[in-house]
């Protein structure tokens, strides 16, 4: 609170940290959500190749996507019982960290791939040739993959977490959930993978906010 409080001005990525700060009793706090960009991440990057090699080859069936680290705090494990539960859906997880062997172990068994870490181009495919985009963290400042992941034109099964209430709108271009629920990310999924139509009218409204949100917008 004093350090802040030295400066004639905080920004707050998000409407939840901003009222964070404000409650510490920091007194100027702005809302400067994070931008987007919203033409390297494109359902345009869709590719047929990728999309083969995130499935294993099950082109056919809903992939669900996790993009960021691989640590403890962001509960990539809450997805097991989403697998067990859904058999007919394929995971793709893009990312590394001190988490990942023990998640391999978890995850033995299922449709889940790990494809490590992957930036630029390929990350831009990797989103874009996906279903649905999934984020169970328990800890999240903002949550710009999820931003990221509607840029793309995938509906977001997320937590509520940092900016993550900011952006998704229940039943419209996604679902959020309390960390941990298990049963309220597996109804999610459901409800969005229930039928192509909804995952690509779902994609397409995720896609609409989106460009509301890219580093232009955020700016001005």
């Amino acid at each position: 609170r004093v350090i802040f409080n030295w400066g004639d001005y905080t920004l707050a990525p998000s409407k939840k940290i901003q009222s964070d700060m404000l409650n510490l009793g920091i007194k100027e706090v702005g809302l400067w959500k994070r931008g987007v960009d919203a033409e390297r991440f494109n359902p345009d990057y869709y590719d047929d190749a990728t999309r083969f090699q995130l499935s294993e080859g099950d082109v056919d069936a809903p992939l669900l996507l996790y993009v960021g680290r691989l640590s403890r705090e962001k509960h990539i494990h809450d997805l097991r019982p989403v697998m067990d539960a859904l058999p007919n859906v394929r995971l793709a997880i893009i990312g590394d960290g001190p988490y990942r062997a023990e998640l391999e172990q978890l995850f033995a068994g299922t449709k889940t791939n790990f494809m490590g870490y992957v930036k630029g181009e390929a990350l831009a495919k990797a989103y874009a040739s996906s279903d649905i985009f999934v984020f169970p963290s328990s800890m999240e400042t903002f949550g710009l993959v999820v931003v990221e992941a509607m840029a793309a034109g995938l509906p977001v099964v997320a937590s509520r977490v940092g900016g993550i209430p900011d952006v998704v709108t229940e039943g419209y271009n996604g679902y959020s959930f309390d960390v941990g629920d298990i049963a309220a990310i597996i109804d999610g999924v459901k409800r969005v993978s229930q039928s192509r139509d909804i995952m690509i009218q779902m994609g397409k409204n995720g896609r609409a906010f989106a460009e509301t949100q890219t580093w232009g917008h955020m700016m001005d």
